[in-house]
């Protein structure tokens, strides 16, 4: 198991890489523009009172990923404890993946959506749609706020839990992913800050908003994906490290037992020859 969690990991780092390109280059364009203070007009950055919150909670569909899915279990409980004045009933909760899905039914909600094959093998298509989905109950007024809760993959021993506010967006996390460029990037990005707009700037960032919001639903379920077989490459080290460790103490035993019940047959020859 430790190996093909392996081999799914390398799969999954090498979607993150292929990935990282996209998302910087559309993080910059849109940071570009924002450096020039123009207005944003769009329904996904109107802030209004909660009445009604989404909660998208990322997960596995499967156990012996240590306390992979324990954690995240734990933030949704502590999340839904904060927003509990609300009522049940104005509380949505999308669950992606099978282990949290569970998890939500047995705490007596009703998930609105259930995507297994997002957690388990993430698509652009499909995560789009789950954003589209989102964006329009907020837009229409369904839902006063979305979260997203899922792990970060920073490293084989390192997945940092993340609980971020996915609506309405606040374009200075969209700038500070932008600051966390190297210098060469970074340089280039000052260089390339003159742009000639057609029609204008305000109406290009009112639509890559919208694929900004979908591009964080793919890379949320891309990292999640990446965590998961991380975390289960790391439990199955540990298991298959206690198994031989385990081994060799029975393997001691035995040969103690053994060289004592071959003793004690050479002292009951010995007495019964003295005899």
């Amino acid at each position: 198991m430790k190996m093909v969690a392996s081999a799914k990991l390398h799969k999954a780092q090498g979607a993150i890489e292929n990935m990282l390109p996209y998302q910087k280059k559309l993080n910059k364009i849109l940071t570009n523009f924002l450096s020039a203070d123009l207005p944003i007009e769009s329904p996904y950055v109107q802030e209004r009172e909660v009445k009604r919150v989404a909660i998208v909670v990322f997960s596995s569909n499967t156990s012996l990923c240590g306390a992979f899915n324990a954690n995240v279990i734990k933030m949704m409980m502590q999340t839904l404890g904060e927003f509990r004045t609300l009522g049940q009933d104005n509380i949505l909760i999308f669950p992606i993946g099978k282990k949290v899905d569970e998890a939500v039914k047995r705490m007596g909600f009703k998930p609105q959506e259930t995507s297994p094959t997002l957690s388990d093998k993430p698509t652009y298509q499909e995560a789009a749609e789950l954003a589209h989905r989102l964006m329009d109950m907020y837009v229409a007024g369904e839902v006063d706020r979305v979260e997203i809760i899922y792990h970060h993959f920073k490293s084989m021993g390192v997945q940092i839990l993340l609980r971020e506010t996915y609506l309405p967006i606040d374009m200075t996390n969209v700038v500070s992913e932008e600051d966390s460029m190297n210098k060469e990037e970074v340089e280039e990005h000052e260089i390339a800050n003159d742009y000639i707009i057609e029609p204008n700037a305000e109406e290009l960032i009112a639509s890559l908003i919208p694929t900004v919001l979908s591009q964080k639903i793919f890379t949320a379920a891309v990292d999640s994906n990446a965590s998961e077989h991380a975390a289960r490459t790391l439990a199955m080290q540990v298991a298959t490290d206690n198994a031989n460790e385990l081994i060799q103490d029975l393997t001691k035993q035995y040969n103690k037992s053994r060289q004592q019940a071959i003793t004690n047959e050479l002292l009951d020859i010995v007495g019964g020859t003295m005899k």
